[in-house]
């Protein structure tokens, strides 16, 4: 057999097993090798049976001095060992057993060996010690053979109906198999200058280490075995992006953007501040780089209110002024509609025409819109989902602006990308990313941050208060309106949920404007309401006509009124870190000093106690994305929906940073080398990154 087969075929798998191994994402041999250990238990100490202590776990080794079945006064079998080792006995107990099988596989005088916690035992008359459910394994083979006990032992990762001894039992068949047929594809001037030992070896011994192993290293998952698998993975990821930005930046004929600049010229005098000196450093990256033949792959970060949406602005004139259109994708409806409401008036003022589209307008003028897009009548869309339709058809379209691109799935910014032909494409994200994470998620993209503050902005105190402070919080809201501001309370849910006891944004509207706040004028705001109900409530909150916004999560992103000074959000132990960043942001946007407030309730588990003190200590975006990126665990933070890359088996990029380092180095470097993989020496790799990667290389482009 060869690694590729399937793991139904192994000798003592079959079909049944096959199905349990299924559901741990092992479908052939070598998915089995890369299926680690998810902890280790040294049983290779052998104690005496005098020194065992109740509570611990030991490993001892006996001959067999009885084995029965017995039956007691409740009319419960047990199936008992008695075990002597010449300090003492003691005896080892299954409460569930296959008599014949227990009686064929245990026989007076044998010696075994077993691994287990010690207990009382209160029916026993040496020393009253027991195992109950014990590892075990007979030694009438040669001890260089154990699997179980007398070594240190891995502990697999398992799902209901595949116990641990069984499993590992058929790991230890095929890594004793079929270590040696994997192939070994990293250069070998790569694994003599990391010094990782070769891939069998690692194997093997990150599978069933010898004894002399460190059991510290192979806990951490940094022992020299670990580091081989960790390389590899990371290298064959980086292999990858290397390749797709190669295809990208040399393969691929993009649009060459020219524009004398007159409408960023006409902009500039249209605005009412003048750019930082980050957005001009990140505008001129863009413009160069759509400058250029090749199609334009590049990543927008900057916190929330660094001013990201006038620099996209800026790079979708100079594609209008190139005789192309552009258009900028927003994850929801509010989003589009205040990017259609704050750039609409200065488009107009330009000439250019511009369109907003989202799902819910009615068909006779859905018709009338797709008909001004295709022509090319339409230079400028604004929209949401709705430009990925199928009936959606561009002219020309020179430019994709991919808003809040966390919030969107591969295939979604994928299908904007196609409605042209190689367009420029320019991903924006206010939620930090981690530089670990970016090197993977992001390796292929070209990267620009916005990493300063439009001047005059404060930074945003941020207080935690309990439930039982609500009259505090209160008396809080009304001082900060007698003095002008105005107030967002955002809630989780828009109705009272039975099975969640959170207060509901509608509930506490009704009950904030009649019973504590009736003096002041209050709104709410909510995914349910239509388009023209959200407009007009964002229009009247903006004008102060309204003092206080009730809202759900809805207003998480793209939301800028000034005169907004106070944020408070309650249950807010039940959001995650990045959105609290998001909601708080959507406050000191003016000049004045502004406020979020936690309102948090009980009970709160301990990962939530970790985001609140992450949210109350520092404003950092950069720093915030860290922290949950520790909380919550690379898979759980970016999601497989969003990535669209080959899922990390063995590698942590938070542990193993600095090897995803060297390893994208090296990539890089040899794709530099041979950028087709085409040496006969390259093969093996060139085989392996087409396994690994299968049908994603393609999405790699768009993130």
């Amino acid at each position: 057999m060869k690694p590729d087969d399937h793991i139904q075929y192994i000798k003592g798998v079959g079909p049944r097993r096959a199905q349990l191994f299924g559901k741990l994402g092992v479908y052939t041999i070598e998915d089995a090798c890369w299926l680690l250990p998810r902890c280790y238990e040294d049983r290779s100490q052998v104690k005496l049976i005098s020194q065992l202590e109740p509570g611990v776990i030991a490993t001892v080794v006996g001959e067999i001095k009885q084995a029965r079945v017995l039956t007691t006064r409740r009319r419960r079998r047990i199936f008992e060992l008695t075990v002597a080792d010449g300090s003492g006995a003691m005896t080892a107990k299954w409460f569930r057993f296959n008599t014949r099988y227990m009686s064929s596989l245990f026989k007076k005088g044998e010696r075994i060996i077993l691994s287990g916690t010690v207990e009382t035992d209160p029916y026993g008359f040496f020393g009253g010690l027991q195992m109950l459910h014990p590892d075990y394994e007979t030694l009438s083979r040669d001890e260089d053979e154990l699997v179980h006990t007398g070594r240190i032992v891995p502990v697999y990762p398992t799902t209901e109906g595949f116990h641990q001894k069984a499993l590992r039992s058929v790991m230890k068949r095929i890594v004793d198999e079929y270590s040696s047929k994997i192939a070994d594809i990293l250069p070998p001037e790569i694994t003599h200058q990391y010094n990782l030992p070769p891939i069998d070896q690692a194997i093997q011994q990150v599978h069933f280490p010898d004894n002399s192993a460190g059991l510290e290293l192979l806990e951490q998952g940094i022992s020299p075995a670990h580091r081989r698998l960790v390389f590899e993975e990371f290298f064959l990821l980086e292999l990858g992006l290397a390749n797709r930005r190669r295809q990208l930046t040399q393969d691929r004929a993009g649009i060459a953007f020219k524009s004398t600049g007159e409408l960023a010229h006409r902009l500039i005098k249209l605005l009412p501040f003048s750019l930082t000196t980050a957005q001009e450093r990140v505008l001129n990256q863009i413009r160069q780089d759509m400058a250029r033949p090749q199609p334009m792959n590049r990543l927008l970060q900057g916190d929330v209110g660094s001013g990201k949406t006038v620099v996209a602005l800026f790079a979708m004139l100079g594609v209008v002024e190139a005789g192309y259109q552009a258009a900028i994708m927003a994850p929801t409806e509010i989003l589009a509609e205040q990017h259609y409401l704050n750039l609409h008036p200065l488009l107009d003022e330009l000439g250019v025409n511009t369109l907003l589209l989202k799902g819910d307008i009615k068909n006779q003028h859905k018709k009338t819109a797709y008909e001004r897009i295709a022509s090319g009548d339409v230079q400028l869309v604004i929209g949401t989902h709705a430009i990925i339709q199928h009936k959606v058809n561009f002219q020309r379209l020179g430019l994709a602006v991919i808003d809040e691109q966390h919030r969107f799935g591969v295939m979604q910014r994928a299908n904007l990308i196609r409605k042209g032909y190689h367009p420029d494409v320019l991903v924006m994200t206010a939620t930090p990313i981690p530089r670990t994470l970016a090197l993977t998620v992001y390796g292929d993209l070209t990267m620009s941050v916005i990493d300063e503050l439009p001047p005059g902005r404060q930074p945003v105190e941020t207080r935690l208060y309990y439930d039982r402070h609500r009259s505090k919080v209160y008396s809080f809201i009304n001082k900060q309106i007698k003095i002008g501001g105005q107030v967002y309370i955002v809630y989780p849910l828009v109705e009272e949920s039975e099975k969640l006891n959170l207060k509901a944004a509608t509930d506490m509207a009704a009950h904030l404007q009649w019973d504590i706040f009736p003096h002041l004028k209050i709104g709410l705001i909510h995914g349910r309401l239509n388009s023209q109900e959200k407009e007009q409530i964002m229009r009247d909150f903006k004008a102060q006509r309204l003092h206080i916004l009730v809202a759900t999560t809805v207003i998480e992103v793209g939301i800028d009124v000034p005169g907004a000074s106070v944020m408070v959000i309650e249950h807010a132990e039940r959001f995650g870190l990045a959105q609290l960043h998001q909601l708080r942001g959507r406050v000191g946007r003016g000049s004045e000093k502004s406020y979020c407030i936690l309102l948090v309730h009980f009970p709160i588990t301990e990962e939530a106690k970790l985001r609140l003190k992450a949210i109350v200590n520092t404003q950092d975006g950069f720093m915030i994305a860290e922290e949950d990126l520790k909380i919550r665990g690379p898979g759980e933070f970016l999601g497989t929906r969003q990535s669209g890359l080959p899922d990390l088996k063995v590698a942590n990029i938070i542990r193993d940073a600095s090897l995803l380092e060297a390893a994208r180095e090296e990539a890089f470097a040899l794709i530099k080398k041979d950028p087709t993989l085409s040496l006969p020496q390259h093969q093996p790799l060139k085989e392996a990154l087409l396994r690994k990667w299968k049908h994603k290389l393609e999405l790699v482009q768009i993130g």
